[in-house]
């Protein structure tokens, strides 16, 4: 069987998206076991007794975030997470949930418990903010 340069192309073409979404599948389950996802109405439930954490950049957490937030940016978060406290849980939103996920793996791999995130984000949040400019 003689295989020419395109059907070559196609292999190689084809293992790279399988591949692919081999490793989107793991770390989609990575993040899904790390919290816990809650709505708006359940987040907010219990939001006065936890770590409230935008992981969104400063600029953005600037022009709006959930009132009570502080920013640990996720770009800043590998070197930062340890200064988030282990004995109380911790409630975590970005834009619209994505970086909260991750960040939710990188603290659960460190030993952290008791970690949520915000469905849907600060997007689908409807509670009270505070906008710095």
């Amino acid at each position: 069987m003689n295989l020419t340069g395109l059907d070559i192309f196609n292999i190689a073409l084809w293992i790279f998206i399988i591949g692919y979404a081999i490793y989107q599948a793991y770390f989609y389950f990575q993040r899904k076991n790390a919290a816990t996802t809650l709505t708006a109405e359940e987040f907010r439930k219990d939001l006065r007794k936890a770590q409230l954490i935008d992981v969104r950049e400063k600029t953005e957490f600037d022009a709006g975030h959930i009132l009570g937030a502080r920013n640990i940016a996720y770009s800043a978060f590998k070197q930062r997470y340890p200064e988030i406290r282990k004995d109380q849980p911790i409630y975590l939103y970005d834009q619209n949930s994505l970086l909260s996920g991750r960040c939710a793996a990188i603290l659960k791999k460190n030993g952290y418990k008791d970690i949520f995130i915000l469905k849907g984000g600060y997007a689908g949040w409807d509670g009270k903010v505070k906008k710095n400019i």
